[in-house]
């Protein structure tokens, strides 16, 4: 489980991403390269990172699901996820 302090600094960031969204293209599309370094760093949207949204693990993310893959296992074993079956042969 995340620290609930990770996922808190993902949803800001993922709010800035979106608040400057607009003005970061209009100044690429100027190439206004001055005025994008002076737009705060975590409005890029390259510093998101995916978290599973359950736990807030940073790693083994599936993004068709958004959640990670120990939590995609255990709920298709309980038969959570429609569709996904334990695959045997």
């Amino acid at each position: 489980m995340a620290k609930e302090s990770m996922k808190a600094r993902e949803v800001k960031r993922l709010k800035l991403v979106e608040k400057y969204a607009a003005k970061r293209a209009a100044l690429k599309a100027a190439g206004d390269f001055a005025g994008l370094a002076a737009l705060p760093r975590n409005s890029n949207p390259i510093r998101l990172h995916n978290r599973c949204k359950m736990t807030g693990r940073p790693k083994g993310y599936m993004r068709l699901f958004g959640i990670s893959r120990i939590q995609f296992r255990e709920m298709a074993s309980n038969g959570l996820i429609p569709g996904v079956k334990k695959a045997s042969w």
